[in-house]
C-alpha cells in the first residue's frame, strides 16, 4: 500500500489548522435567510418622491457622559442573586410561549395558547430577540432567530398592517437582534420588512396614515388621516433611520424625516406652542386638536427626540431644538407635584385640555411614566442638570406611587391631588377628605383604571436613572416593585395582567403583551447587571427597549 507523500500530509496538516483556527476566530452562521414571497421593492410608488434626502454627513458629535464613571458602580452577590431571579422569570414566561405559542403573536398565560393580534408575524418571538441575547441565552437565540429569518412578509394575514406597532416591535427587534449579533440573515430580513412598511408613505402628500392597507396600497388610494395619534407616524424615525444607517439607503431616513419636518413646522403653531396634540390632521397637514399630553397617543414622540439626536450622533440641530423648545413647555405646563402627606419630592405629567378654558387634569398614567427617563436620558445629552434632576423626581414618583398600592404596583390611570406648585406644600386633610378617595393612599382622588397589563414605562425611567446615578437605592427599588409585579401577576405558565392593584390577588386576564419579555423584564435584568452590558454610551434604546448602536 503506497504512503501519502510528505508534502500532502504537511498539506493536509495546514488545512486541518486553518479549518481549526477559522471555527476558533470566525463567526458560525447558524441562520439562513428564507426570502418572502413578495418582494415589496419592487412595488411602483404612485406618489413617488421628488427626491430623496440624504443621511446627515460628517464625524459625530461628542456627547456629554450619560453613564456614571465605573467607579461609581458595584456588582454586588445581591444584585447577581436578583439579576438571576429576572432571567428565570424571562425563562419561564418565554418557554411557554415556545411551548404553547411559537410564531403566534402572543401567549395567552391563562388558556395556554397562542394568539394573533400584530399581523401574525410573531412579535413576541421578534420582541425576545434582543433579549434572549442580552441574557446570554444563545441556544434560544439561534433558534428563534431561524424562524424570524424565515418570516414570510408577502403574506399579510390580517390585510391591513398597524404601521406604529410593525415597525416599532418587528423592524425594531430585527434591527436590534442584528446589531447585537451580526447575523446577515436577520439584516435581510429587516430590509425586506422596511420595503414592506415603506408603502405606506405612498401617499398624495408622502406622509402615512395609521394603517398600511394591502388592497388600497395596490391601487394608490392610500391616503394619511385626518385625526391620528400624533405618536404613531411620530414614532417611526428610530428604526427607519437605522434601517438607513446599516444598509446605506436613504430612502428609508427620507420617508421619516418628511415627519419630522411636518412636526417642525407646525411645534410652534398649536393652541399650546411648542408641544404637539394627542392627534394630528397628517392629510391637511394641521394641527387641530386641543388635548395634550404625554401619555397614550403622543408619548413615543416626544421620546424619540432626545433619541433620534443620539442616533444621528448630534449631525441634525432639529431633534434638539424641539426636544428643548417642548420640554420647557412640559416643564412649565404639564407636571406636577402631588399634595402628599409625607411630602415625598415627587412629580407627575398630567394633561392640558384647552375648552372654555385651560385646564390641568392631573392625571397620570404609567404610560407617561417614561417621562422620568426622558428628561434624564434629553439632560444628560444636552448637558442640562435641570433636566436631569426633573427626570429624578419624576422617576421617584413612579416608583412611590408603586409602593403606594396594596399589590405594591401602580394602576393604569390615577388622579392625584396637586400642589399649586413643583414646591413643597402643605397636606390638607380637609380638602383631601373631600376630593379623595379615602380608601387609597393620602392624595389620590382615584384609580380610575386599576389594572396593570405588565407595563415597562416605571422601571424603564429607575433603570436610566441608576445608569446616570450608579446609586443602588435605584436597584432596591427596582427589587421591590419586581416581587411585587412577580406574585400578583404568576400564573401556572408564565405571567398575565391584573385587573385591579388595588388589592393583593387581583383576577387576572388572559394577556402577556410581548412588550414583557421586550421591555420590561429586559430592564428588571439590565439594572441588576455590569454596567458595559448596553452601555447607554453606545447604544440607544426605542420604544420598545431594542437597543440600537450609537455612531462613533
Amino acid at each position: 500500500m503506497a504512503r501519502p507523500s510528505r508534502y500532502v500530509l504537511v498539506t493536509c496538516a495546514l488545512l486541518a489548522a486553518s479549518s481549526f483556527w477559522r471555527l476558533l476566530v470566525l463567526p458560525v452562521r447558524k441562520v439562513k435567510f428564507v426570502p418572502s414571497s413578495y418582494d415589496w421593492s419592487i412595488s411602483q410608488p404612485f406618489f413617488p418622491p421628488s427626491s430623496i434626502k440624504s443621511l446627515p454627513a460628517g464625524q459625530a458629535k461628542e456627547f456629554p457622559r450619560v453613564q456614571a464613571d465605573a467607579s461609581k458602580f458595584e456588582h454586588s452577590q445581591t444584585a447577581e442573586a436578583r439579576q438571576k431571579a429576572v432571567r428565570d422569570e424571562f425563562l419561564r414566561s418565554y418557554h411557554s410561549y415556545r411551548k404553547f405559542a411559537w410564531m403566534r403573536d402572543e401567549l395567552e398565560p391563562l388558556a395556554a395558547t397562542g394568539k394573533d393580534n400584530y399581523g401574525g408575524w410573531a412579535a413576541t418571538l421578534i420582541d425576545s430577540l434582543d433579549t434572549l441575547w442580552i441574557m446570554g441565552l444563545k441556544k434560544e437565540f439561534n433558534e428563534a432567530a431561524r424562524a424570524v429569518a424565515s418570516l414570510n412578509w408577502g403574506d399579510p394575514h390580517a390585510g391591513a398592517i398597524n404601521l406604529f406597532e410593525t415597525t416599532i416591535r418587528h423592524l425594531g427587534g430585527i434591527l436590534a437582534a442584528y446589531d447585537l449579533s451580526g447575523e446577515e440573515a436577520l439584516l435581510q430580513k429587516a430590509v425586506e420588512l422596511g420595503n414592506m412598511l415603506y408603502v405606506a408613505f405612498d401617499t398624495p402628500n408622502r406622509l402615512p396614515g395609521f394603517w398600511l392597507n394591502v388592497e388600497n396600497a395596490k391601487l394608490g388610494k392610500q391616503v394619511a388621516g385626518t385625526h391620528d395619534p400624533s405618536a404613531s407616524p411620530g414614532s417611526l424615525c428610530m428604526e427607519f433611520t437605522h434601517l438607513s444607517q446599516l444598509t446605506g439607503d436613504d430612502k428609508f431616513y427620507d420617508a421619516t424625516d418628511r415627519v419630522t419636518q411636518f412636526l417642525a413646522r407646525i411645534q410652534n403653531k398649536t393652541v399650546l406652542p411648542g408641544m404637539w396634540p394627542v392627534a394630528l390632521d397628517f392629510r391637511n397637514e394641521q394641527p387641530n386638536d386641543n388635548t395634550f399630553s404625554l401619555g397614550a397617543l403622543a408619548d413615543s414622540l416626544y421620546e424619540y427626540l432626545p433619541k433620534m439626536h443620539a442616533l444621528l450622533g448630534g449631525l441634525d440641530p432639529t431633534f434638539e431644538t424641539m426636544y428643548r423648545t417642548s420640554m420647557d413647555v412640559v416643564a412649565k405646563n404639564l407636571l406636577f407635584r402631588p399634595m402628599l402627606a409625607d411630602k415625598a419630592d415627587v412629580l407627575f405629567a398630567g394633561d392640558l385640555h384647552f375648552k372654555e378654558k385651560v385646564e390641568l387634569v392631573t392625571e397620570s398614567q404609567h404610560l407617561s411614566c417614561f417621562v422620568g427617563g426622558m428628561f434624564a436620558l434629553g439632560g444628560r445629552l444636552i448637558d442640562n442638570e435641570e433636566h436631569v434632576n426633573l427626570g429624578e423626581r419624576l422617576a421617584r414618583g413612579c416608583g412611590w406611587a408603586y409602593s403606594a398600592f396594596e399589590s405594591g404596583i401602580m394602576p393604569e390611570i390615577f388622579n392625584l391631588i396637586p400642589c399649586p406648585t413643583l414646591d413643597e406644600c402643605e397636606f390638607d386633610e380637609e380638602r383631601w377628605k373631600r376630593e379623595g378617595d379615602q380608601k387609597l393612599t393620602k392624595g389620590f382622588r382615584h384609580a380610575r383604571d386599576a389594572r396593570y397589563l405588565l407595563r415597562p414605562e416605571a422601571i424603564e425611567s429607575i433603570f436610566i436613572m441608576y445608569r446616570i446615578t450608579g446609586n443602588t437605592e435605584w436597584q432596591d427599588m427596582a427589587w421591590n416593585m419586581f416581587q411585587a409585579i412577580v406574585r400578583e401577576t404568576t400564573t401556572e405558565h408564565a405571567n398575565a395582567a391584573i385587573t385591579d392593584v388595588r388589592k393583593q390577588g387581583s383576577e387576572k386576564t388572559d394577556s402577556m403583551e410581548s412588550f414583557w419579555l421586550s421591555e420590561t423584564l429586559k430592564y428588571f435584568y439590565l439594572i441588576f447587571s455590569p454596567p458595559d452590558l448596553i452601555n447607554l454610551d453606545e447604544f440607544v434604546l426605542n420604544t420598545e427597549a431594542h437597543p440600537f448602536r450609537r455612531p462613533r
